[in-house]
């Protein structure tokens, strides 16, 4: 159970994928989570349907997507019939306020993470820079910095390809 949505689950994800049962490197990770940025839905649903396809296929996709998805829907479904006689309680707007400064610690710690095992040279800080700077300043959506990021990659291995 988390809260803060499909980006709060990512580092609970980084820890089981590739710490704990090792199904996948950081880099394999960071690249599904990038995809799973630009592809319809929940980026942890996402994420968790890459890593079962990776695994089993198909069904392996799916089942991870359900092992995901199910426990998650029962959760809320029991929490969402009590919930709403306590949600203007001042003891639950405050544990929740709380709560919410945990996820974006959580985030944070997933982001220095990543940052560890994707920002490895200057192009790659620089593109990481451009986006953070866009992300704040412009209301673009998302997928147009991962294929802003996606081109600036391949230029890049272009253009060293060409030295070597």
């Amino acid at each position: 159970m988390t809260f803060g949505g499909g980006y709060a689950m990512l580092p609970f994800l980084q820890r089981e994928i590739t710490a704990r049962r090792g199904w996948a490197s950081e880099a394999e990770l960071a690249d599904y989570y990038a995809i799973g940025q630009c592809t319809p839905g929940i980026i942890a649903v996402n994420t968790a349907t890459f890593v079962g396809y990776k695994r089993c296929g198909v069904v392996g996709g799916i089942f991870a997507t359900l092992g995901l998805v199910f426990p998650s829907m029962v959760v809320i479904g029991a929490v969402a019939t009590v919930l709403g006689a306590f949600a203007e309680n001042a003891y639950v707007r405050h544990a929740f306020a709380g709560i919410q400064i945990c996820v974006c610690v959580l985030i944070l710690n997933a982001v220095i993470k990543f940052w560890k095992t994707t920002v490895k040279d200057r192009a790659s800080l620089v593109i990481c820079l451009v986006v953070m700077l866009g992300a704040a300043l412009l209301d673009i959506s998302p997928i147009f910095y991962v294929l802003l990021g996606a081109a600036a990659g391949l230029l890049i291995g272009h253009v060293r390809g060409r030295t070597k």
